[in-house]
């Protein structure tokens, strides 16, 4: 019942920027914390970026200083403005949500892909 649907991810050039969006969708009662993963060939998932329901954050340092995570309660998405972005950026980004409906648990996105070229 319950989606999310990321959008915003592409090609762009080392130094660029892109802003990753994610919609949650479906029947819930409420969303907690939010976040951004990525995942490059042959590495592991890795949290980039989360924001708590009060608006709290966190980054991977690699990501730090460059990107931002914010949310918007009442349209119900998360957002991920990526600034000075670099080759070792590319990945596919998921965006995962912790959701209340009738039992509360983590969901995923399909993931939308960036590639950073050089």
């Amino acid at each position: 019942q319950v989606q999310l649907v990321e959008s915003g991810g592409g090609l762009v050039q080392a130094g660029g920027s892109l802003r990753l969006s994610c919609a949650a969708s479906g029947s819930f009662f409420s969303i907690n914390a939010m976040g951004w993963y990525r995942q490059a060939p042959g590495k592991q998932r890795e949290l980039v970026a989360s924001i708590t329901l009060g608006g709290s954050t966190n980054y991977d340092d690699s990501v730090k200083g460059r990107f931002t995570i914010s949310r918007d309660n009442n349209r119900k998405m998360v957002y991920l403005q990526m600034n000075s972005l670099k080759p070792e950026d590319t990945a596919v980004y998921y965006c995962n949500a912790d959701i209340t409906g009738l039992a509360r648990r983590i969901y995923w996105g399909q993931g939308t892909q960036v590639t950073v070229s050089s």
